[in-house]
């Protein structure tokens, strides 16, 4: 077998439109035909990758709002790092925000590009980075 790349991430959510105002809203991400599933979602398009949201109030969510880069997450390539954070903190998410509004940079870490990250509606650990430059 050879993987040839993610096609898709899963995210559950308990309330679709918060999900969507924080993906579409705040990061960006644009909504993708979806089929009539079942169960509530979305499809959210990042050209050859996606991100499924998919409505299930019983699925595992994190028990606490702290941002920790080392728990389950996703990350992100953007194409300016500075105007990433920029955005994020014109929705209100800066480093020392409140619950569901706070962000963890990283300009100079171990991995070798700048890194940030901030909690969805759901408490799902998003992370945004960028080419070092």
């Amino acid at each position: 077998m050879r993987v040839q790349a993610v096609h898709h991430v899963a995210i559950a959510t308990r309330d679709l439109e918060k999900s969507l105002a924080f993906y579409c809203g705040v990061l960006g991400l644009e909504a993708a035909p979806r089929p009539n599933f079942p169960v509530g979602g979305a499809w959210l398009d990042l050209g050859s990758t996606q991100v499924h949201l998919v409505v299930h109030s019983d699925a595992t969510f994190r028990g606490n709002d702290n941002i920790d880069n080392n728990d389950c997450h996703f990350a992100l390539r953007v194409e300016n790092f500075d105007d990433a954070l920029e955005r994020l903190n014109r929705h209100g998410f800066t480093e020392d925000g409140g619950t569901g509004k706070r962000l963890l940079v990283k300009r100079h870490g171990p991995a070798g590009f700048p890194q940030v990250y901030v909690l969805d509606p759901d408490g799902h650990v998003v992370e945004l980075n960028a080419e070092a430059g």
